[in-house]
């Protein structure tokens, strides 16, 4: 009976270290700030934005002694949640609007250390080339997921086309907040990779700035661009839990020194990249 009763005691705490083990010490360590890490992981994805990070930041950052992979991710969703729950490190490729919805809907703590250099969305000429030419009954490509949508209703509200309902929610506006249709334009929604090789079927089309640096759309071809330092400036993010370690306000540090300033200054030429305000 007693020989029994330690087979069963020794089981129990047996079951209890491989609890902690396997359980308990990869949560934690997904939870607790890493303050002394000297590797950080970008989770990337094609575009300008993974690709400035590597060629102005991470020199920086390797500079002090870091060294910097990369994850790379299709789908911003999932980088977000892979940031979430301390896979990687940092995400460069969301607005605040959208860093905010991800927080809402998935129980998320991802916060922001900067802005960061931003490719604006603009209205760019297709069959037509010039904002005068504008007529009643033209056809605007716009992209067609909510919050690119949103921004090219700004867009138009800017260059007088369309007048939105007073009070609403920038980031959120839809067709339903359209009380003034100038030109009775009509809205041909695409995804936003397709606008750039479906503009001869379009008098107009709006753009976010990934999709014309994927094409090699020159920015000096934009029509009218978006308001500057706009809600829709990209971020660096973290974890919430990362936020104040020395690595994370090293990379906010990076973003804002003179070192890639100058970087910008000489890769910015033609006014593509819309610069954050100090």
């Amino acid at each position: 009976m007693k020989k029994r009763y330690w087979i069963t005691a020794l089981v129990a705490i047996i079951v209890v270290l491989f609890g902690y083990t396997f359980v308990y010490r990869p949560y934690q360590k997904a939870h607790q700030p890493q303050s002394n890490k000297k590797t950080i992981v970008l989770a990337s994805s094609p575009g300008p934005y993974s690709d400035l990070f590597m060629k102005g930041i991470k020199p920086i950052l390797e500079k002090d002694g870091y060294k910097v992979k990369n994850k790379s991710f299709s789908v911003l969703l999932n980088a977000d949640m892979a940031l979430n729950q301390g896979q990687v490190d940092l995400n460069i490729e969301q607005h605040g609007a959208y860093m905010n919805n991800f927080n809402k809907e998935n129980h998320g703590d991802l916060v922001s250390l900067t802005k960061v250099p931003t490719i604006p969305t603009g209205i760019y000429p297709a069959k037509k080339h010039s904002l005068k030419d504008v007529k009643k009954g033209d056809t605007v490509a716009i992209p067609n997921d909510p919050s690119n949508m949103s921004r090219a209703f700004l867009v138009m509200e800017k260059a007088g086309w369309i007048k939105l309902k007073k009070g609403v929610d920038p980031i959120k506006a839809t067709k339903n907040d359209i009380i003034d249709n100038k030109y009775d334009l009509k809205f041909d929604e695409m995804d936003s990779a397709n606008e750039p090789r479906s503009r001869n079927s379009v008098d107009y089309a709006i753009i976010p700035g990934s999709d014309t640096y994927g094409a090699k759309i020159p920015a000096s071809s934009m029509l009218l661009r978006e308001n500057p330092q706009s809600q829709y400036m990209l971020l660096a993010v973290v974890n919430k839990k990362n936020e104040h370690t020395k690595w994370a306000q090293d990379v906010k540090k990076a973003y804002n020194s003179k070192q890639f300033m100058n970087y910008m200054k000489q890769h910015n030429q033609d006014h593509e990249w819309e610069i954050p305000e100090k």
